[in-house]
């Protein structure tokens, strides 16, 4: 079951070619997509087993543990590697490494050897994680820490503890995953969908790692415990180009339609609502995170290369969630309001010698690896 690359310009003519059965935060901020930057190739790693099955336990209260828990009402719109040894430091809302031990951990990734490639794998450097949801709640460990419940609803997925109170360190502690490699301990949400308010889940999602810039092979792992988010909870509306990164139908037939408010797609009854998600590649090389939890990251520049404010290229973290909406898409909201104000938040939790060994092997070396990290 594959994905194909969809760009703006390409989409409607790659979405027939799919495989029918493609399996598969309050105060957020998101920039429009970089027009051309390339999405996830054909080989999605979703069908790939997860090492638990997620549950759902009803309650009428936000979750502050974790555990799953039934959305409660959309809120309204606007609501709001190998890694330093030392502890960070905070100041103002920048979480700072430790400079010496970025430098030393930066130079002993390099020097790694990668693996020789073998086979013929495909010529784009990716690797990913195949996922499924574990829980929702209305916390945001990001934008909302340690603040239980403050937060719109979000859908989450990999770490199976994310509350408003995880850190990196709770996070690294628990070993439960919805996504299919043990080794990616890390947290990943965005605001819960709704159809006439009732949820609607993914049916799963694949988290792809690659790069967009012209050169990947300098890439090198997120520190652990970096987080960062895309997109903006408070766009109610669409950009003033209409390239903005909507849900498009994936599968046979693709699309035939939008909704009754025009925001969504009707798909064909052989294909299904995607959405896909992509955060920049380029950090500037001392902190974990910033005020808006997002300048300390970037774009490529025009020449494809990292901008000189954030000059360490890092894995380009992209979602693509797909949705089990197909002929009926009216009356569809997200917990943040409109379909423009998706958002997703990631937060690094990933093992270290993993993290690295995939992003050597296959990021650096340009070619395609599945979940477990291997041509």
């Amino acid at each position: 079951m594959t994905y194909l690359r969809p760009t703006p310009r390409h989409r409607h003519a790659l979405t027939a070619l799919l495989v029918v059965g493609l399996a598969f935060t309050g105060g957020c901020k998101e920039s429009p997509g970089t027009p051309g930057a390339s999405g996830p190739s054909s080989d999605s790693g979703i069908g790939s087993p997860s090492p638990a099955t997620p549950t759902t336990t009803p309650a009428t209260t936000p979750s502050a543990s974790g555990t799953s828990t039934s959305p409660p009402a959309p809120a309204k719109p606007g609501t709001s590697s190998t890694t330093s040894a030392a502890a960070p430091t905070t100041s103002g809302g920048w979480i700072t490494v430790d400079a010496a031990a970025q430098a030393a951990a930066t130079k002993a990734f390099f020097a790694r050897k990668p693996k020789p490639v073998t086979g013929n794998p495909v010529k784009v450097p990716e690797f990913n994680v195949g996922c499924t949801v574990s829980h929702h709640n209305s916390d945001d460990p990001i934008v909302l820490p340690k603040l239980v419940g403050a937060s719109h609803n979000h859908t989450f997925w990999g770490n199976r503890s994310t509350d408003a109170n995880s850190t990196a360190d709770s996070l690294r502690s628990a070993k439960a995953t919805t996504c299919n490699s043990p080794d990616d301990q890390s947290a990943y949400w965005v605001p819960t969908m709704y159809q006439n308010g009732k949820v609607v889940d993914p049916t799963e999602v694949t988290v792809y790692y690659g790069s967009r810039l012209k050169d990947p092979s300098k890439t090198q792992p997120f520190p652990f415990g970096l987080r960062m988010i895309t997109g903006n909870a408070k766009n109610q509306v669409d950009t003033p180009d209409k390239q903005g990164n909507h849900f498009w139908c994936a599968g046979i037939g693709g699309e035939i339609g939008r909704s009754a408010d025009k925001t969504f797609p009707v798909c064909a009854k052989t294909a299904h609502v995607v959405r896909q998600i992509t955060f920049p590649d380029c950090w500037d090389g001392k902190h974990l995170d910033s005020p808006d939890h997002k300048a300390h990251m970037a774009n490529g520049d025009h020449t494809g290369a990292c901008p000189k404010s954030h000059p360490v290229p890092v894995p380009s973290v992209s979602f693509v969630i797909s949705y089990p909406l197909s002929a009926n898409t009216d009356g569809i909201t997200l917990a943040s309001g409109t379909s423009f104000s998706m958002h997703a938040d990631f937060f690094n939790a990933w093992k270290d010698e993993a993290l690295a060994a995939r992003v050597r092997n296959c990021l650096d070396q340009g070619v395609k690896c599945n979940s477990a990290g291997n041509f």
